[in-house]
Parts: C-alpha cells; structure tokens; sequence
C-alpha cells in the first residue's frame, strides 16, 4: 500500500523514510533545501508535485520526521498528528528552550559538571534550522483512525522514544502493518531519549520502562510486516521487537553491575557504559544510564539518594 521514499537528513542515523499512499505522505522529512530537493524529485518520478499531497502524518515530533511539514501544508496538504505532537511541532523552538532548562539542572543533580551540561543541552539548537513550526489541522486521539487512499489507519499511542510518538496500525493484501516511525527499527536500538515532565510541576517520565511495555505490546501483536521511519521494513517484527527488548535486559544487567560497586551517579553509569563518548553523544549517554537505572529502580533493585546535592544510586536492601 505505501511505498518508501527515502529522504537525506543531516542527522547520524541518515536518510528518513516517508511513505507516501495515494495522496498521503507520513513522515515528510527535514526541513532542509536538500530534503525537499530530494521530495519533489520522488514526487515527480510518480508525476506528482507538492500540490498534490492532501494529508502529511507524522509519527512523533523530531526534526527529521516532521520538518518538511510547514511547506507542504503551505501547499495545500492537511498535517494530521496524535494531540501531543501537535503541541510541540506548532513552537519547536519553544519546546527545545523548555527541554534545555530542565536538563541542565537534572544533568547537574545527576553527576554532571554544570558547564558540560550547558554544553551538550546547546547542542540540540541546530535542530532549530530543520524544524520550523507548523500548526496542525486534525489531533488523532489514541485508536481513532485516518482514512488513506481507501483504506482506514488507526493511530495508537506509544511511549519510549519521543513525546506524542504514534503508530499508525493497518490492514492489507491481507496482512496486519504498521507504520512504526522510530519504535522499532531493523539494525539499531532506537534510542529510549529522556523526556521532561509533560508540565514544570510534573513528574519525569520514565521513558525506558514505558518502552519495555510498549515494545512488548508490539511484539504480542504479531504483525505480519512494520515499516520503520530509517532502513528497510521489517518482515519479522515480533522476532526484531524480542531482540531489542533482549538487548535492553542486557544492559540493565550491567547497570546493576555498576551499580554494586557503591554508590553511583548516573554520570558514572555513563562513563562505564560507553568508553571515552563524545560530548555531541552525552545525552544519548545519560538517557541510556537514567534509564536503566529507572528500570531497576521499579523492580525496586536499586534505591537513589541525594549526598551533597547529587543524586546517587546502589543496590537495594
């Protein structure tokens, strides 16, 4: 039913896939003069033009899935988005300032130098340039569904990844598909970035242990196909699914391993994690190290303290 377009990002995981049914595109790409270059010459191999797109989907709200969005609701199209990604894809800018103040101080808590932290949360700026904002014409709540070209997709709600993150779920030639964006990808682990509370006096969501959950959902689904927002589609999704949530229990094992040696920062998870990481990686880093530690914290192996205004972990009594 979709057919893949590939779309360069500037980012390390490389080109996007949108896909592209009738006169819906999901996943549009970047807002780069490259990635739109790169559109209008798929779009023109099928004789089609910008104007022809009515309806852009997107999955979850990071720059290289959404950022082509304004041009093409500029010309003409509908942006359709879970109520969440909507909120945060309308003022990207906005979301990146609030995201940046609330992990300088956590960073900090957690180990880190407070001028590396600055540091690595002023990385994310450069997103700014692919990431215009674009106002959303029609909220997809959990389990409502879209039509495209003639057939019904139903958006439901997963965590892990990224805030708002949606995959669109289907049924064709027979087959149970979904449109996945960064849940589950074929080669690599996507990553489990940490988010902020959804308000300033919130709590922080615990991204990994709600991605555990909902990979595992996925996986007990048995779709018979996914398509995935970077490389090819997966034709064994509950089999690729097992082996991410494998890797996943893997490292919580050496997480806990660090963490019997004492008390331990998150910062310290990190550095034994991952061997002399570049500080463009760190919060990729940190969201790895955090993460697991929540896990074990919610089987309740591991308890937290704060010792001279730092967060500090060990093993549970």
């Amino acid at each position: 039913m979709f057919t893949r377009l590939s779309i360069p990002t500037p980012f390390q995981v490389g080109p996007v896939n949108a896909y592209l049914a009738g006169r819906t595109l999901v996943d549009p790409g970047p807002g780069s003069e490259e990635a739109w270059a790169a559109l209008l010459d798929e779009l023109e191999s099928r004789d089609m033009g910008p104007t022809d797109i009515e309806q852009v989907l997107v999955t979850h709200p990071h720059p290289d899935h959404f950022g082509l969005a304004k041009r093409l609701r500029e010309a003409g199209a509908r942006i359709v988005a879970s109520p969440t990604t909507a909120e945060i894809i309308a003022d990207f800018e906005t979301r990146l300032d609030y995201e940046q103040s609330y992990f300088v101080d956590f960073f900090e808590t957690h180990g880190m130098a407070r001028e590396t932290a600055e540091t690595i949360t002023d990385l994310p700026e450069v997103f700014l340039n692919v990431a215009p904002g674009v106002e959303t014409d029609a909220e997809l709540g959990d389990g409502e569904t879209v039509e495209v070209a003639g057939t019904d997709l139903t958006a439901e709600a997963v965590q892990g990844h990224a805030a708002g993150e949606t995959v669109f779920t289907y049924e064709t030639d027979g087959e149970e598909r979904a449109i996945v964006g960064d849940h589950v990808l074929p080669d690599i682990t996507p990553n489990p970035l940490l988010q902020p509370p959804a308000t300033d006096d919130g709590e922080r969501p615990r991204v990994l242990p709600a991605f555990n959950r909902s990979l595992a959902n996925l996986r007990d689904r048995e779709f018979d196909r996914v398509l995935p927002g970077h490389r090819e589609e997966i034709a064994n999704p509950s089999e690729r699914i097992g082996e991410i949530l494998a890797s996943h229990d893997e490292r919580t094992e050496n997480v806990r391993e660090i963490v019997e040696d004492g008390p331990t920062t998150a910062v310290e998870v990190m550095e034994e994690l991952f061997d002399d990481l570049p500080a463009t990686e760190y919060f990729s880093g940190m969201s790895e190290a955090v993460g697991h530690l929540d896990v074990l914290d919610e089987r309740g192996e591991v308890e937290s303290s704060e010792q001279g205004g730092v967060v500090v972990w060990e093993v549970a009594e």
